[in-house]
């Protein structure tokens, strides 16, 4: 820029600083929980290992962040053995209590690598034999922890959401139940590989929710099942399984409904199902990262945005750690009154140091700097002209 101005430089400098929303940071502050003055939350950091390392050239990294929220209900799982040649990054988010996601997070692997032969299911790539595996381990983590939270002495109501990646070199398998995301960046473009399970909404996936659950002899007000909770699949909340008929009895009790209401009601099913969604994933040359996370986080900040703040970390320090807990952070700078989660595997393929510097947006914006530089020349010119 030496044959410009100052004042033409300063102008090019502030228009090229303008290219993200995001001030990405290398430096990750753990506070206690606070109001800020803008009415943000701070967090505190539950969950923020070293980056691991599992299937070669694979490097995983994790972090939960408490919000707002009086409890921690979300939790990670991250193993890098166990399913030969696969590893796994799961992500639950749970409401009403914390046993559910204490429970899952000693069970659901456990199950996981019984029902797929210690990997030898994904390694065969066979989607008909995987789906039947990881449904037949979900269902039965299900009943086991339903039977266990029906021994509880104290009423527990608690229930959590799950989502899980197996990812392979080549192949990723996602299995899923509930509201969390996985995002796939494939050369810097965000590709949505799930659907969040919520009885609202018109999407195909929420319309076919909300069907299940009126043929279950269910409702939904304002979005909630039987006006109390607002994702239609998820482990445990066994009043929606059950326990329905005492969960009707106690609405009448709490003035909820009337005696002549739940006469008419009639349950033929479950409300609330574990049977998760199965996706089959090639991970071609394309593949940069997955990012996988609890909806604290995509409730503010879409998965574009998402993709770009990851992709301006690696490029900068290359550590997935940083960029977990960063993103983290970011969604509570965005105000976000829940709990998150986040997962990062970036799979090795891509050179982050000599990954170019966002070139579509700094072209964009001298564009957009030298076209409003020609306007008001032009207009100073026109103005001269008039002046005579």
């Amino acid at each position: 820029m030496a044959l410009l101005s100052p004042q033409l430089q300063r102008f090019l400098l502030t228009k090229l600083s303008l290219t993200s929303n995001f001030k990405p940071t290398n430096k990750f502050t753990t506070t206690t929980t606070s109001a800020r003055t803008t009415q943000c939350c701070s967090a505190i950091a539950i969950d923020a290992p070293s980056s691991l390392g599992g299937v070669a050239g694979i490097r995983l990294g994790s972090t939960s962040l408490q919000g707002s929220r009086e409890e921690m209900e979300d939790d990670v799982v991250v193993q890098s053995d166990g399913l030969d040649g696969f590893s796994f990054a799961a992500v639950f988010d749970g409401h009403g209590g914390v046993s559910t996601v204490k429970f899952l997070r000693d069970e659901l692997y456990k199950e996981c690598v019984a029902a797929l032969q210690g990997g030898l299911l994904l390694r065969g790539k066979d989607a008909n034999a995987v789906r039947k595996a990881l449904q037949e381990a979900f269902e039965n983590t299900d009943t086991k922890l339903s039977n266990w939270l029906e021994m509880n002495t104290k009423e527990d109501e608690s229930g959590a959401t799950a989502t899980v990646m197996f990812i392979g070199n080549d192949m990723l398998f996602i299995s899923h139940v509930g509201d969390s995301s996985v995002v796939l960046s494939r050369s810097g473009k965000a590709e949505v590989l799930t659907n969040p399970h919520r009885p609202y909404g018109n999407s195909k996936g929420s319309l076919q929710e909300i069907k299940r659950i009126r043929e279950a002899g269910g409702w939904i007000v304002n979005g909630r099942i039987c006006g109390d909770i607002a994702v239609s699949r998820a482990f445990g909340d066994i009043r929606f399984k059950t326990k329905k008929n005492e969960m009707l009895k106690k609405g009448v009790e709490e003035g909820r409904w009337s005696e002549k209401f739940i006469s008419r009601v009639q349950f033929n099913k479950d409300l609330v199902i574990a049977l998760p969604d199965i996706f089959q994933v090639s991970l071609g040359s394309d593949a940069e990262f997955l990012l996988l996370a609890s909806d604290g986080l995509w409730d503010y900040i879409n998965s574009s945005e998402a993709v770009t703040f990851v992709r301006d970390q690696l490029r900068q320090h290359g550590d997935v750690q940083v960029a977990c807990e960063a993103l983290a952070r970011a969604a509570l700078d965005r105000c976000s009154q829940d709990n998150v989660s986040v997962v990062i595997a970036d799979l090795g393929r891509t050179n982050w140091q000599n990954l170019p510097l966002k070139e579509q947006n700094i072209l964009y914006e001298l564009g957009q700097a030298f076209a409003t530089i020609g306007i008001v020349s032009l207009g100073v010119w026109m103005s001269s002209l008039l002046s005579f």
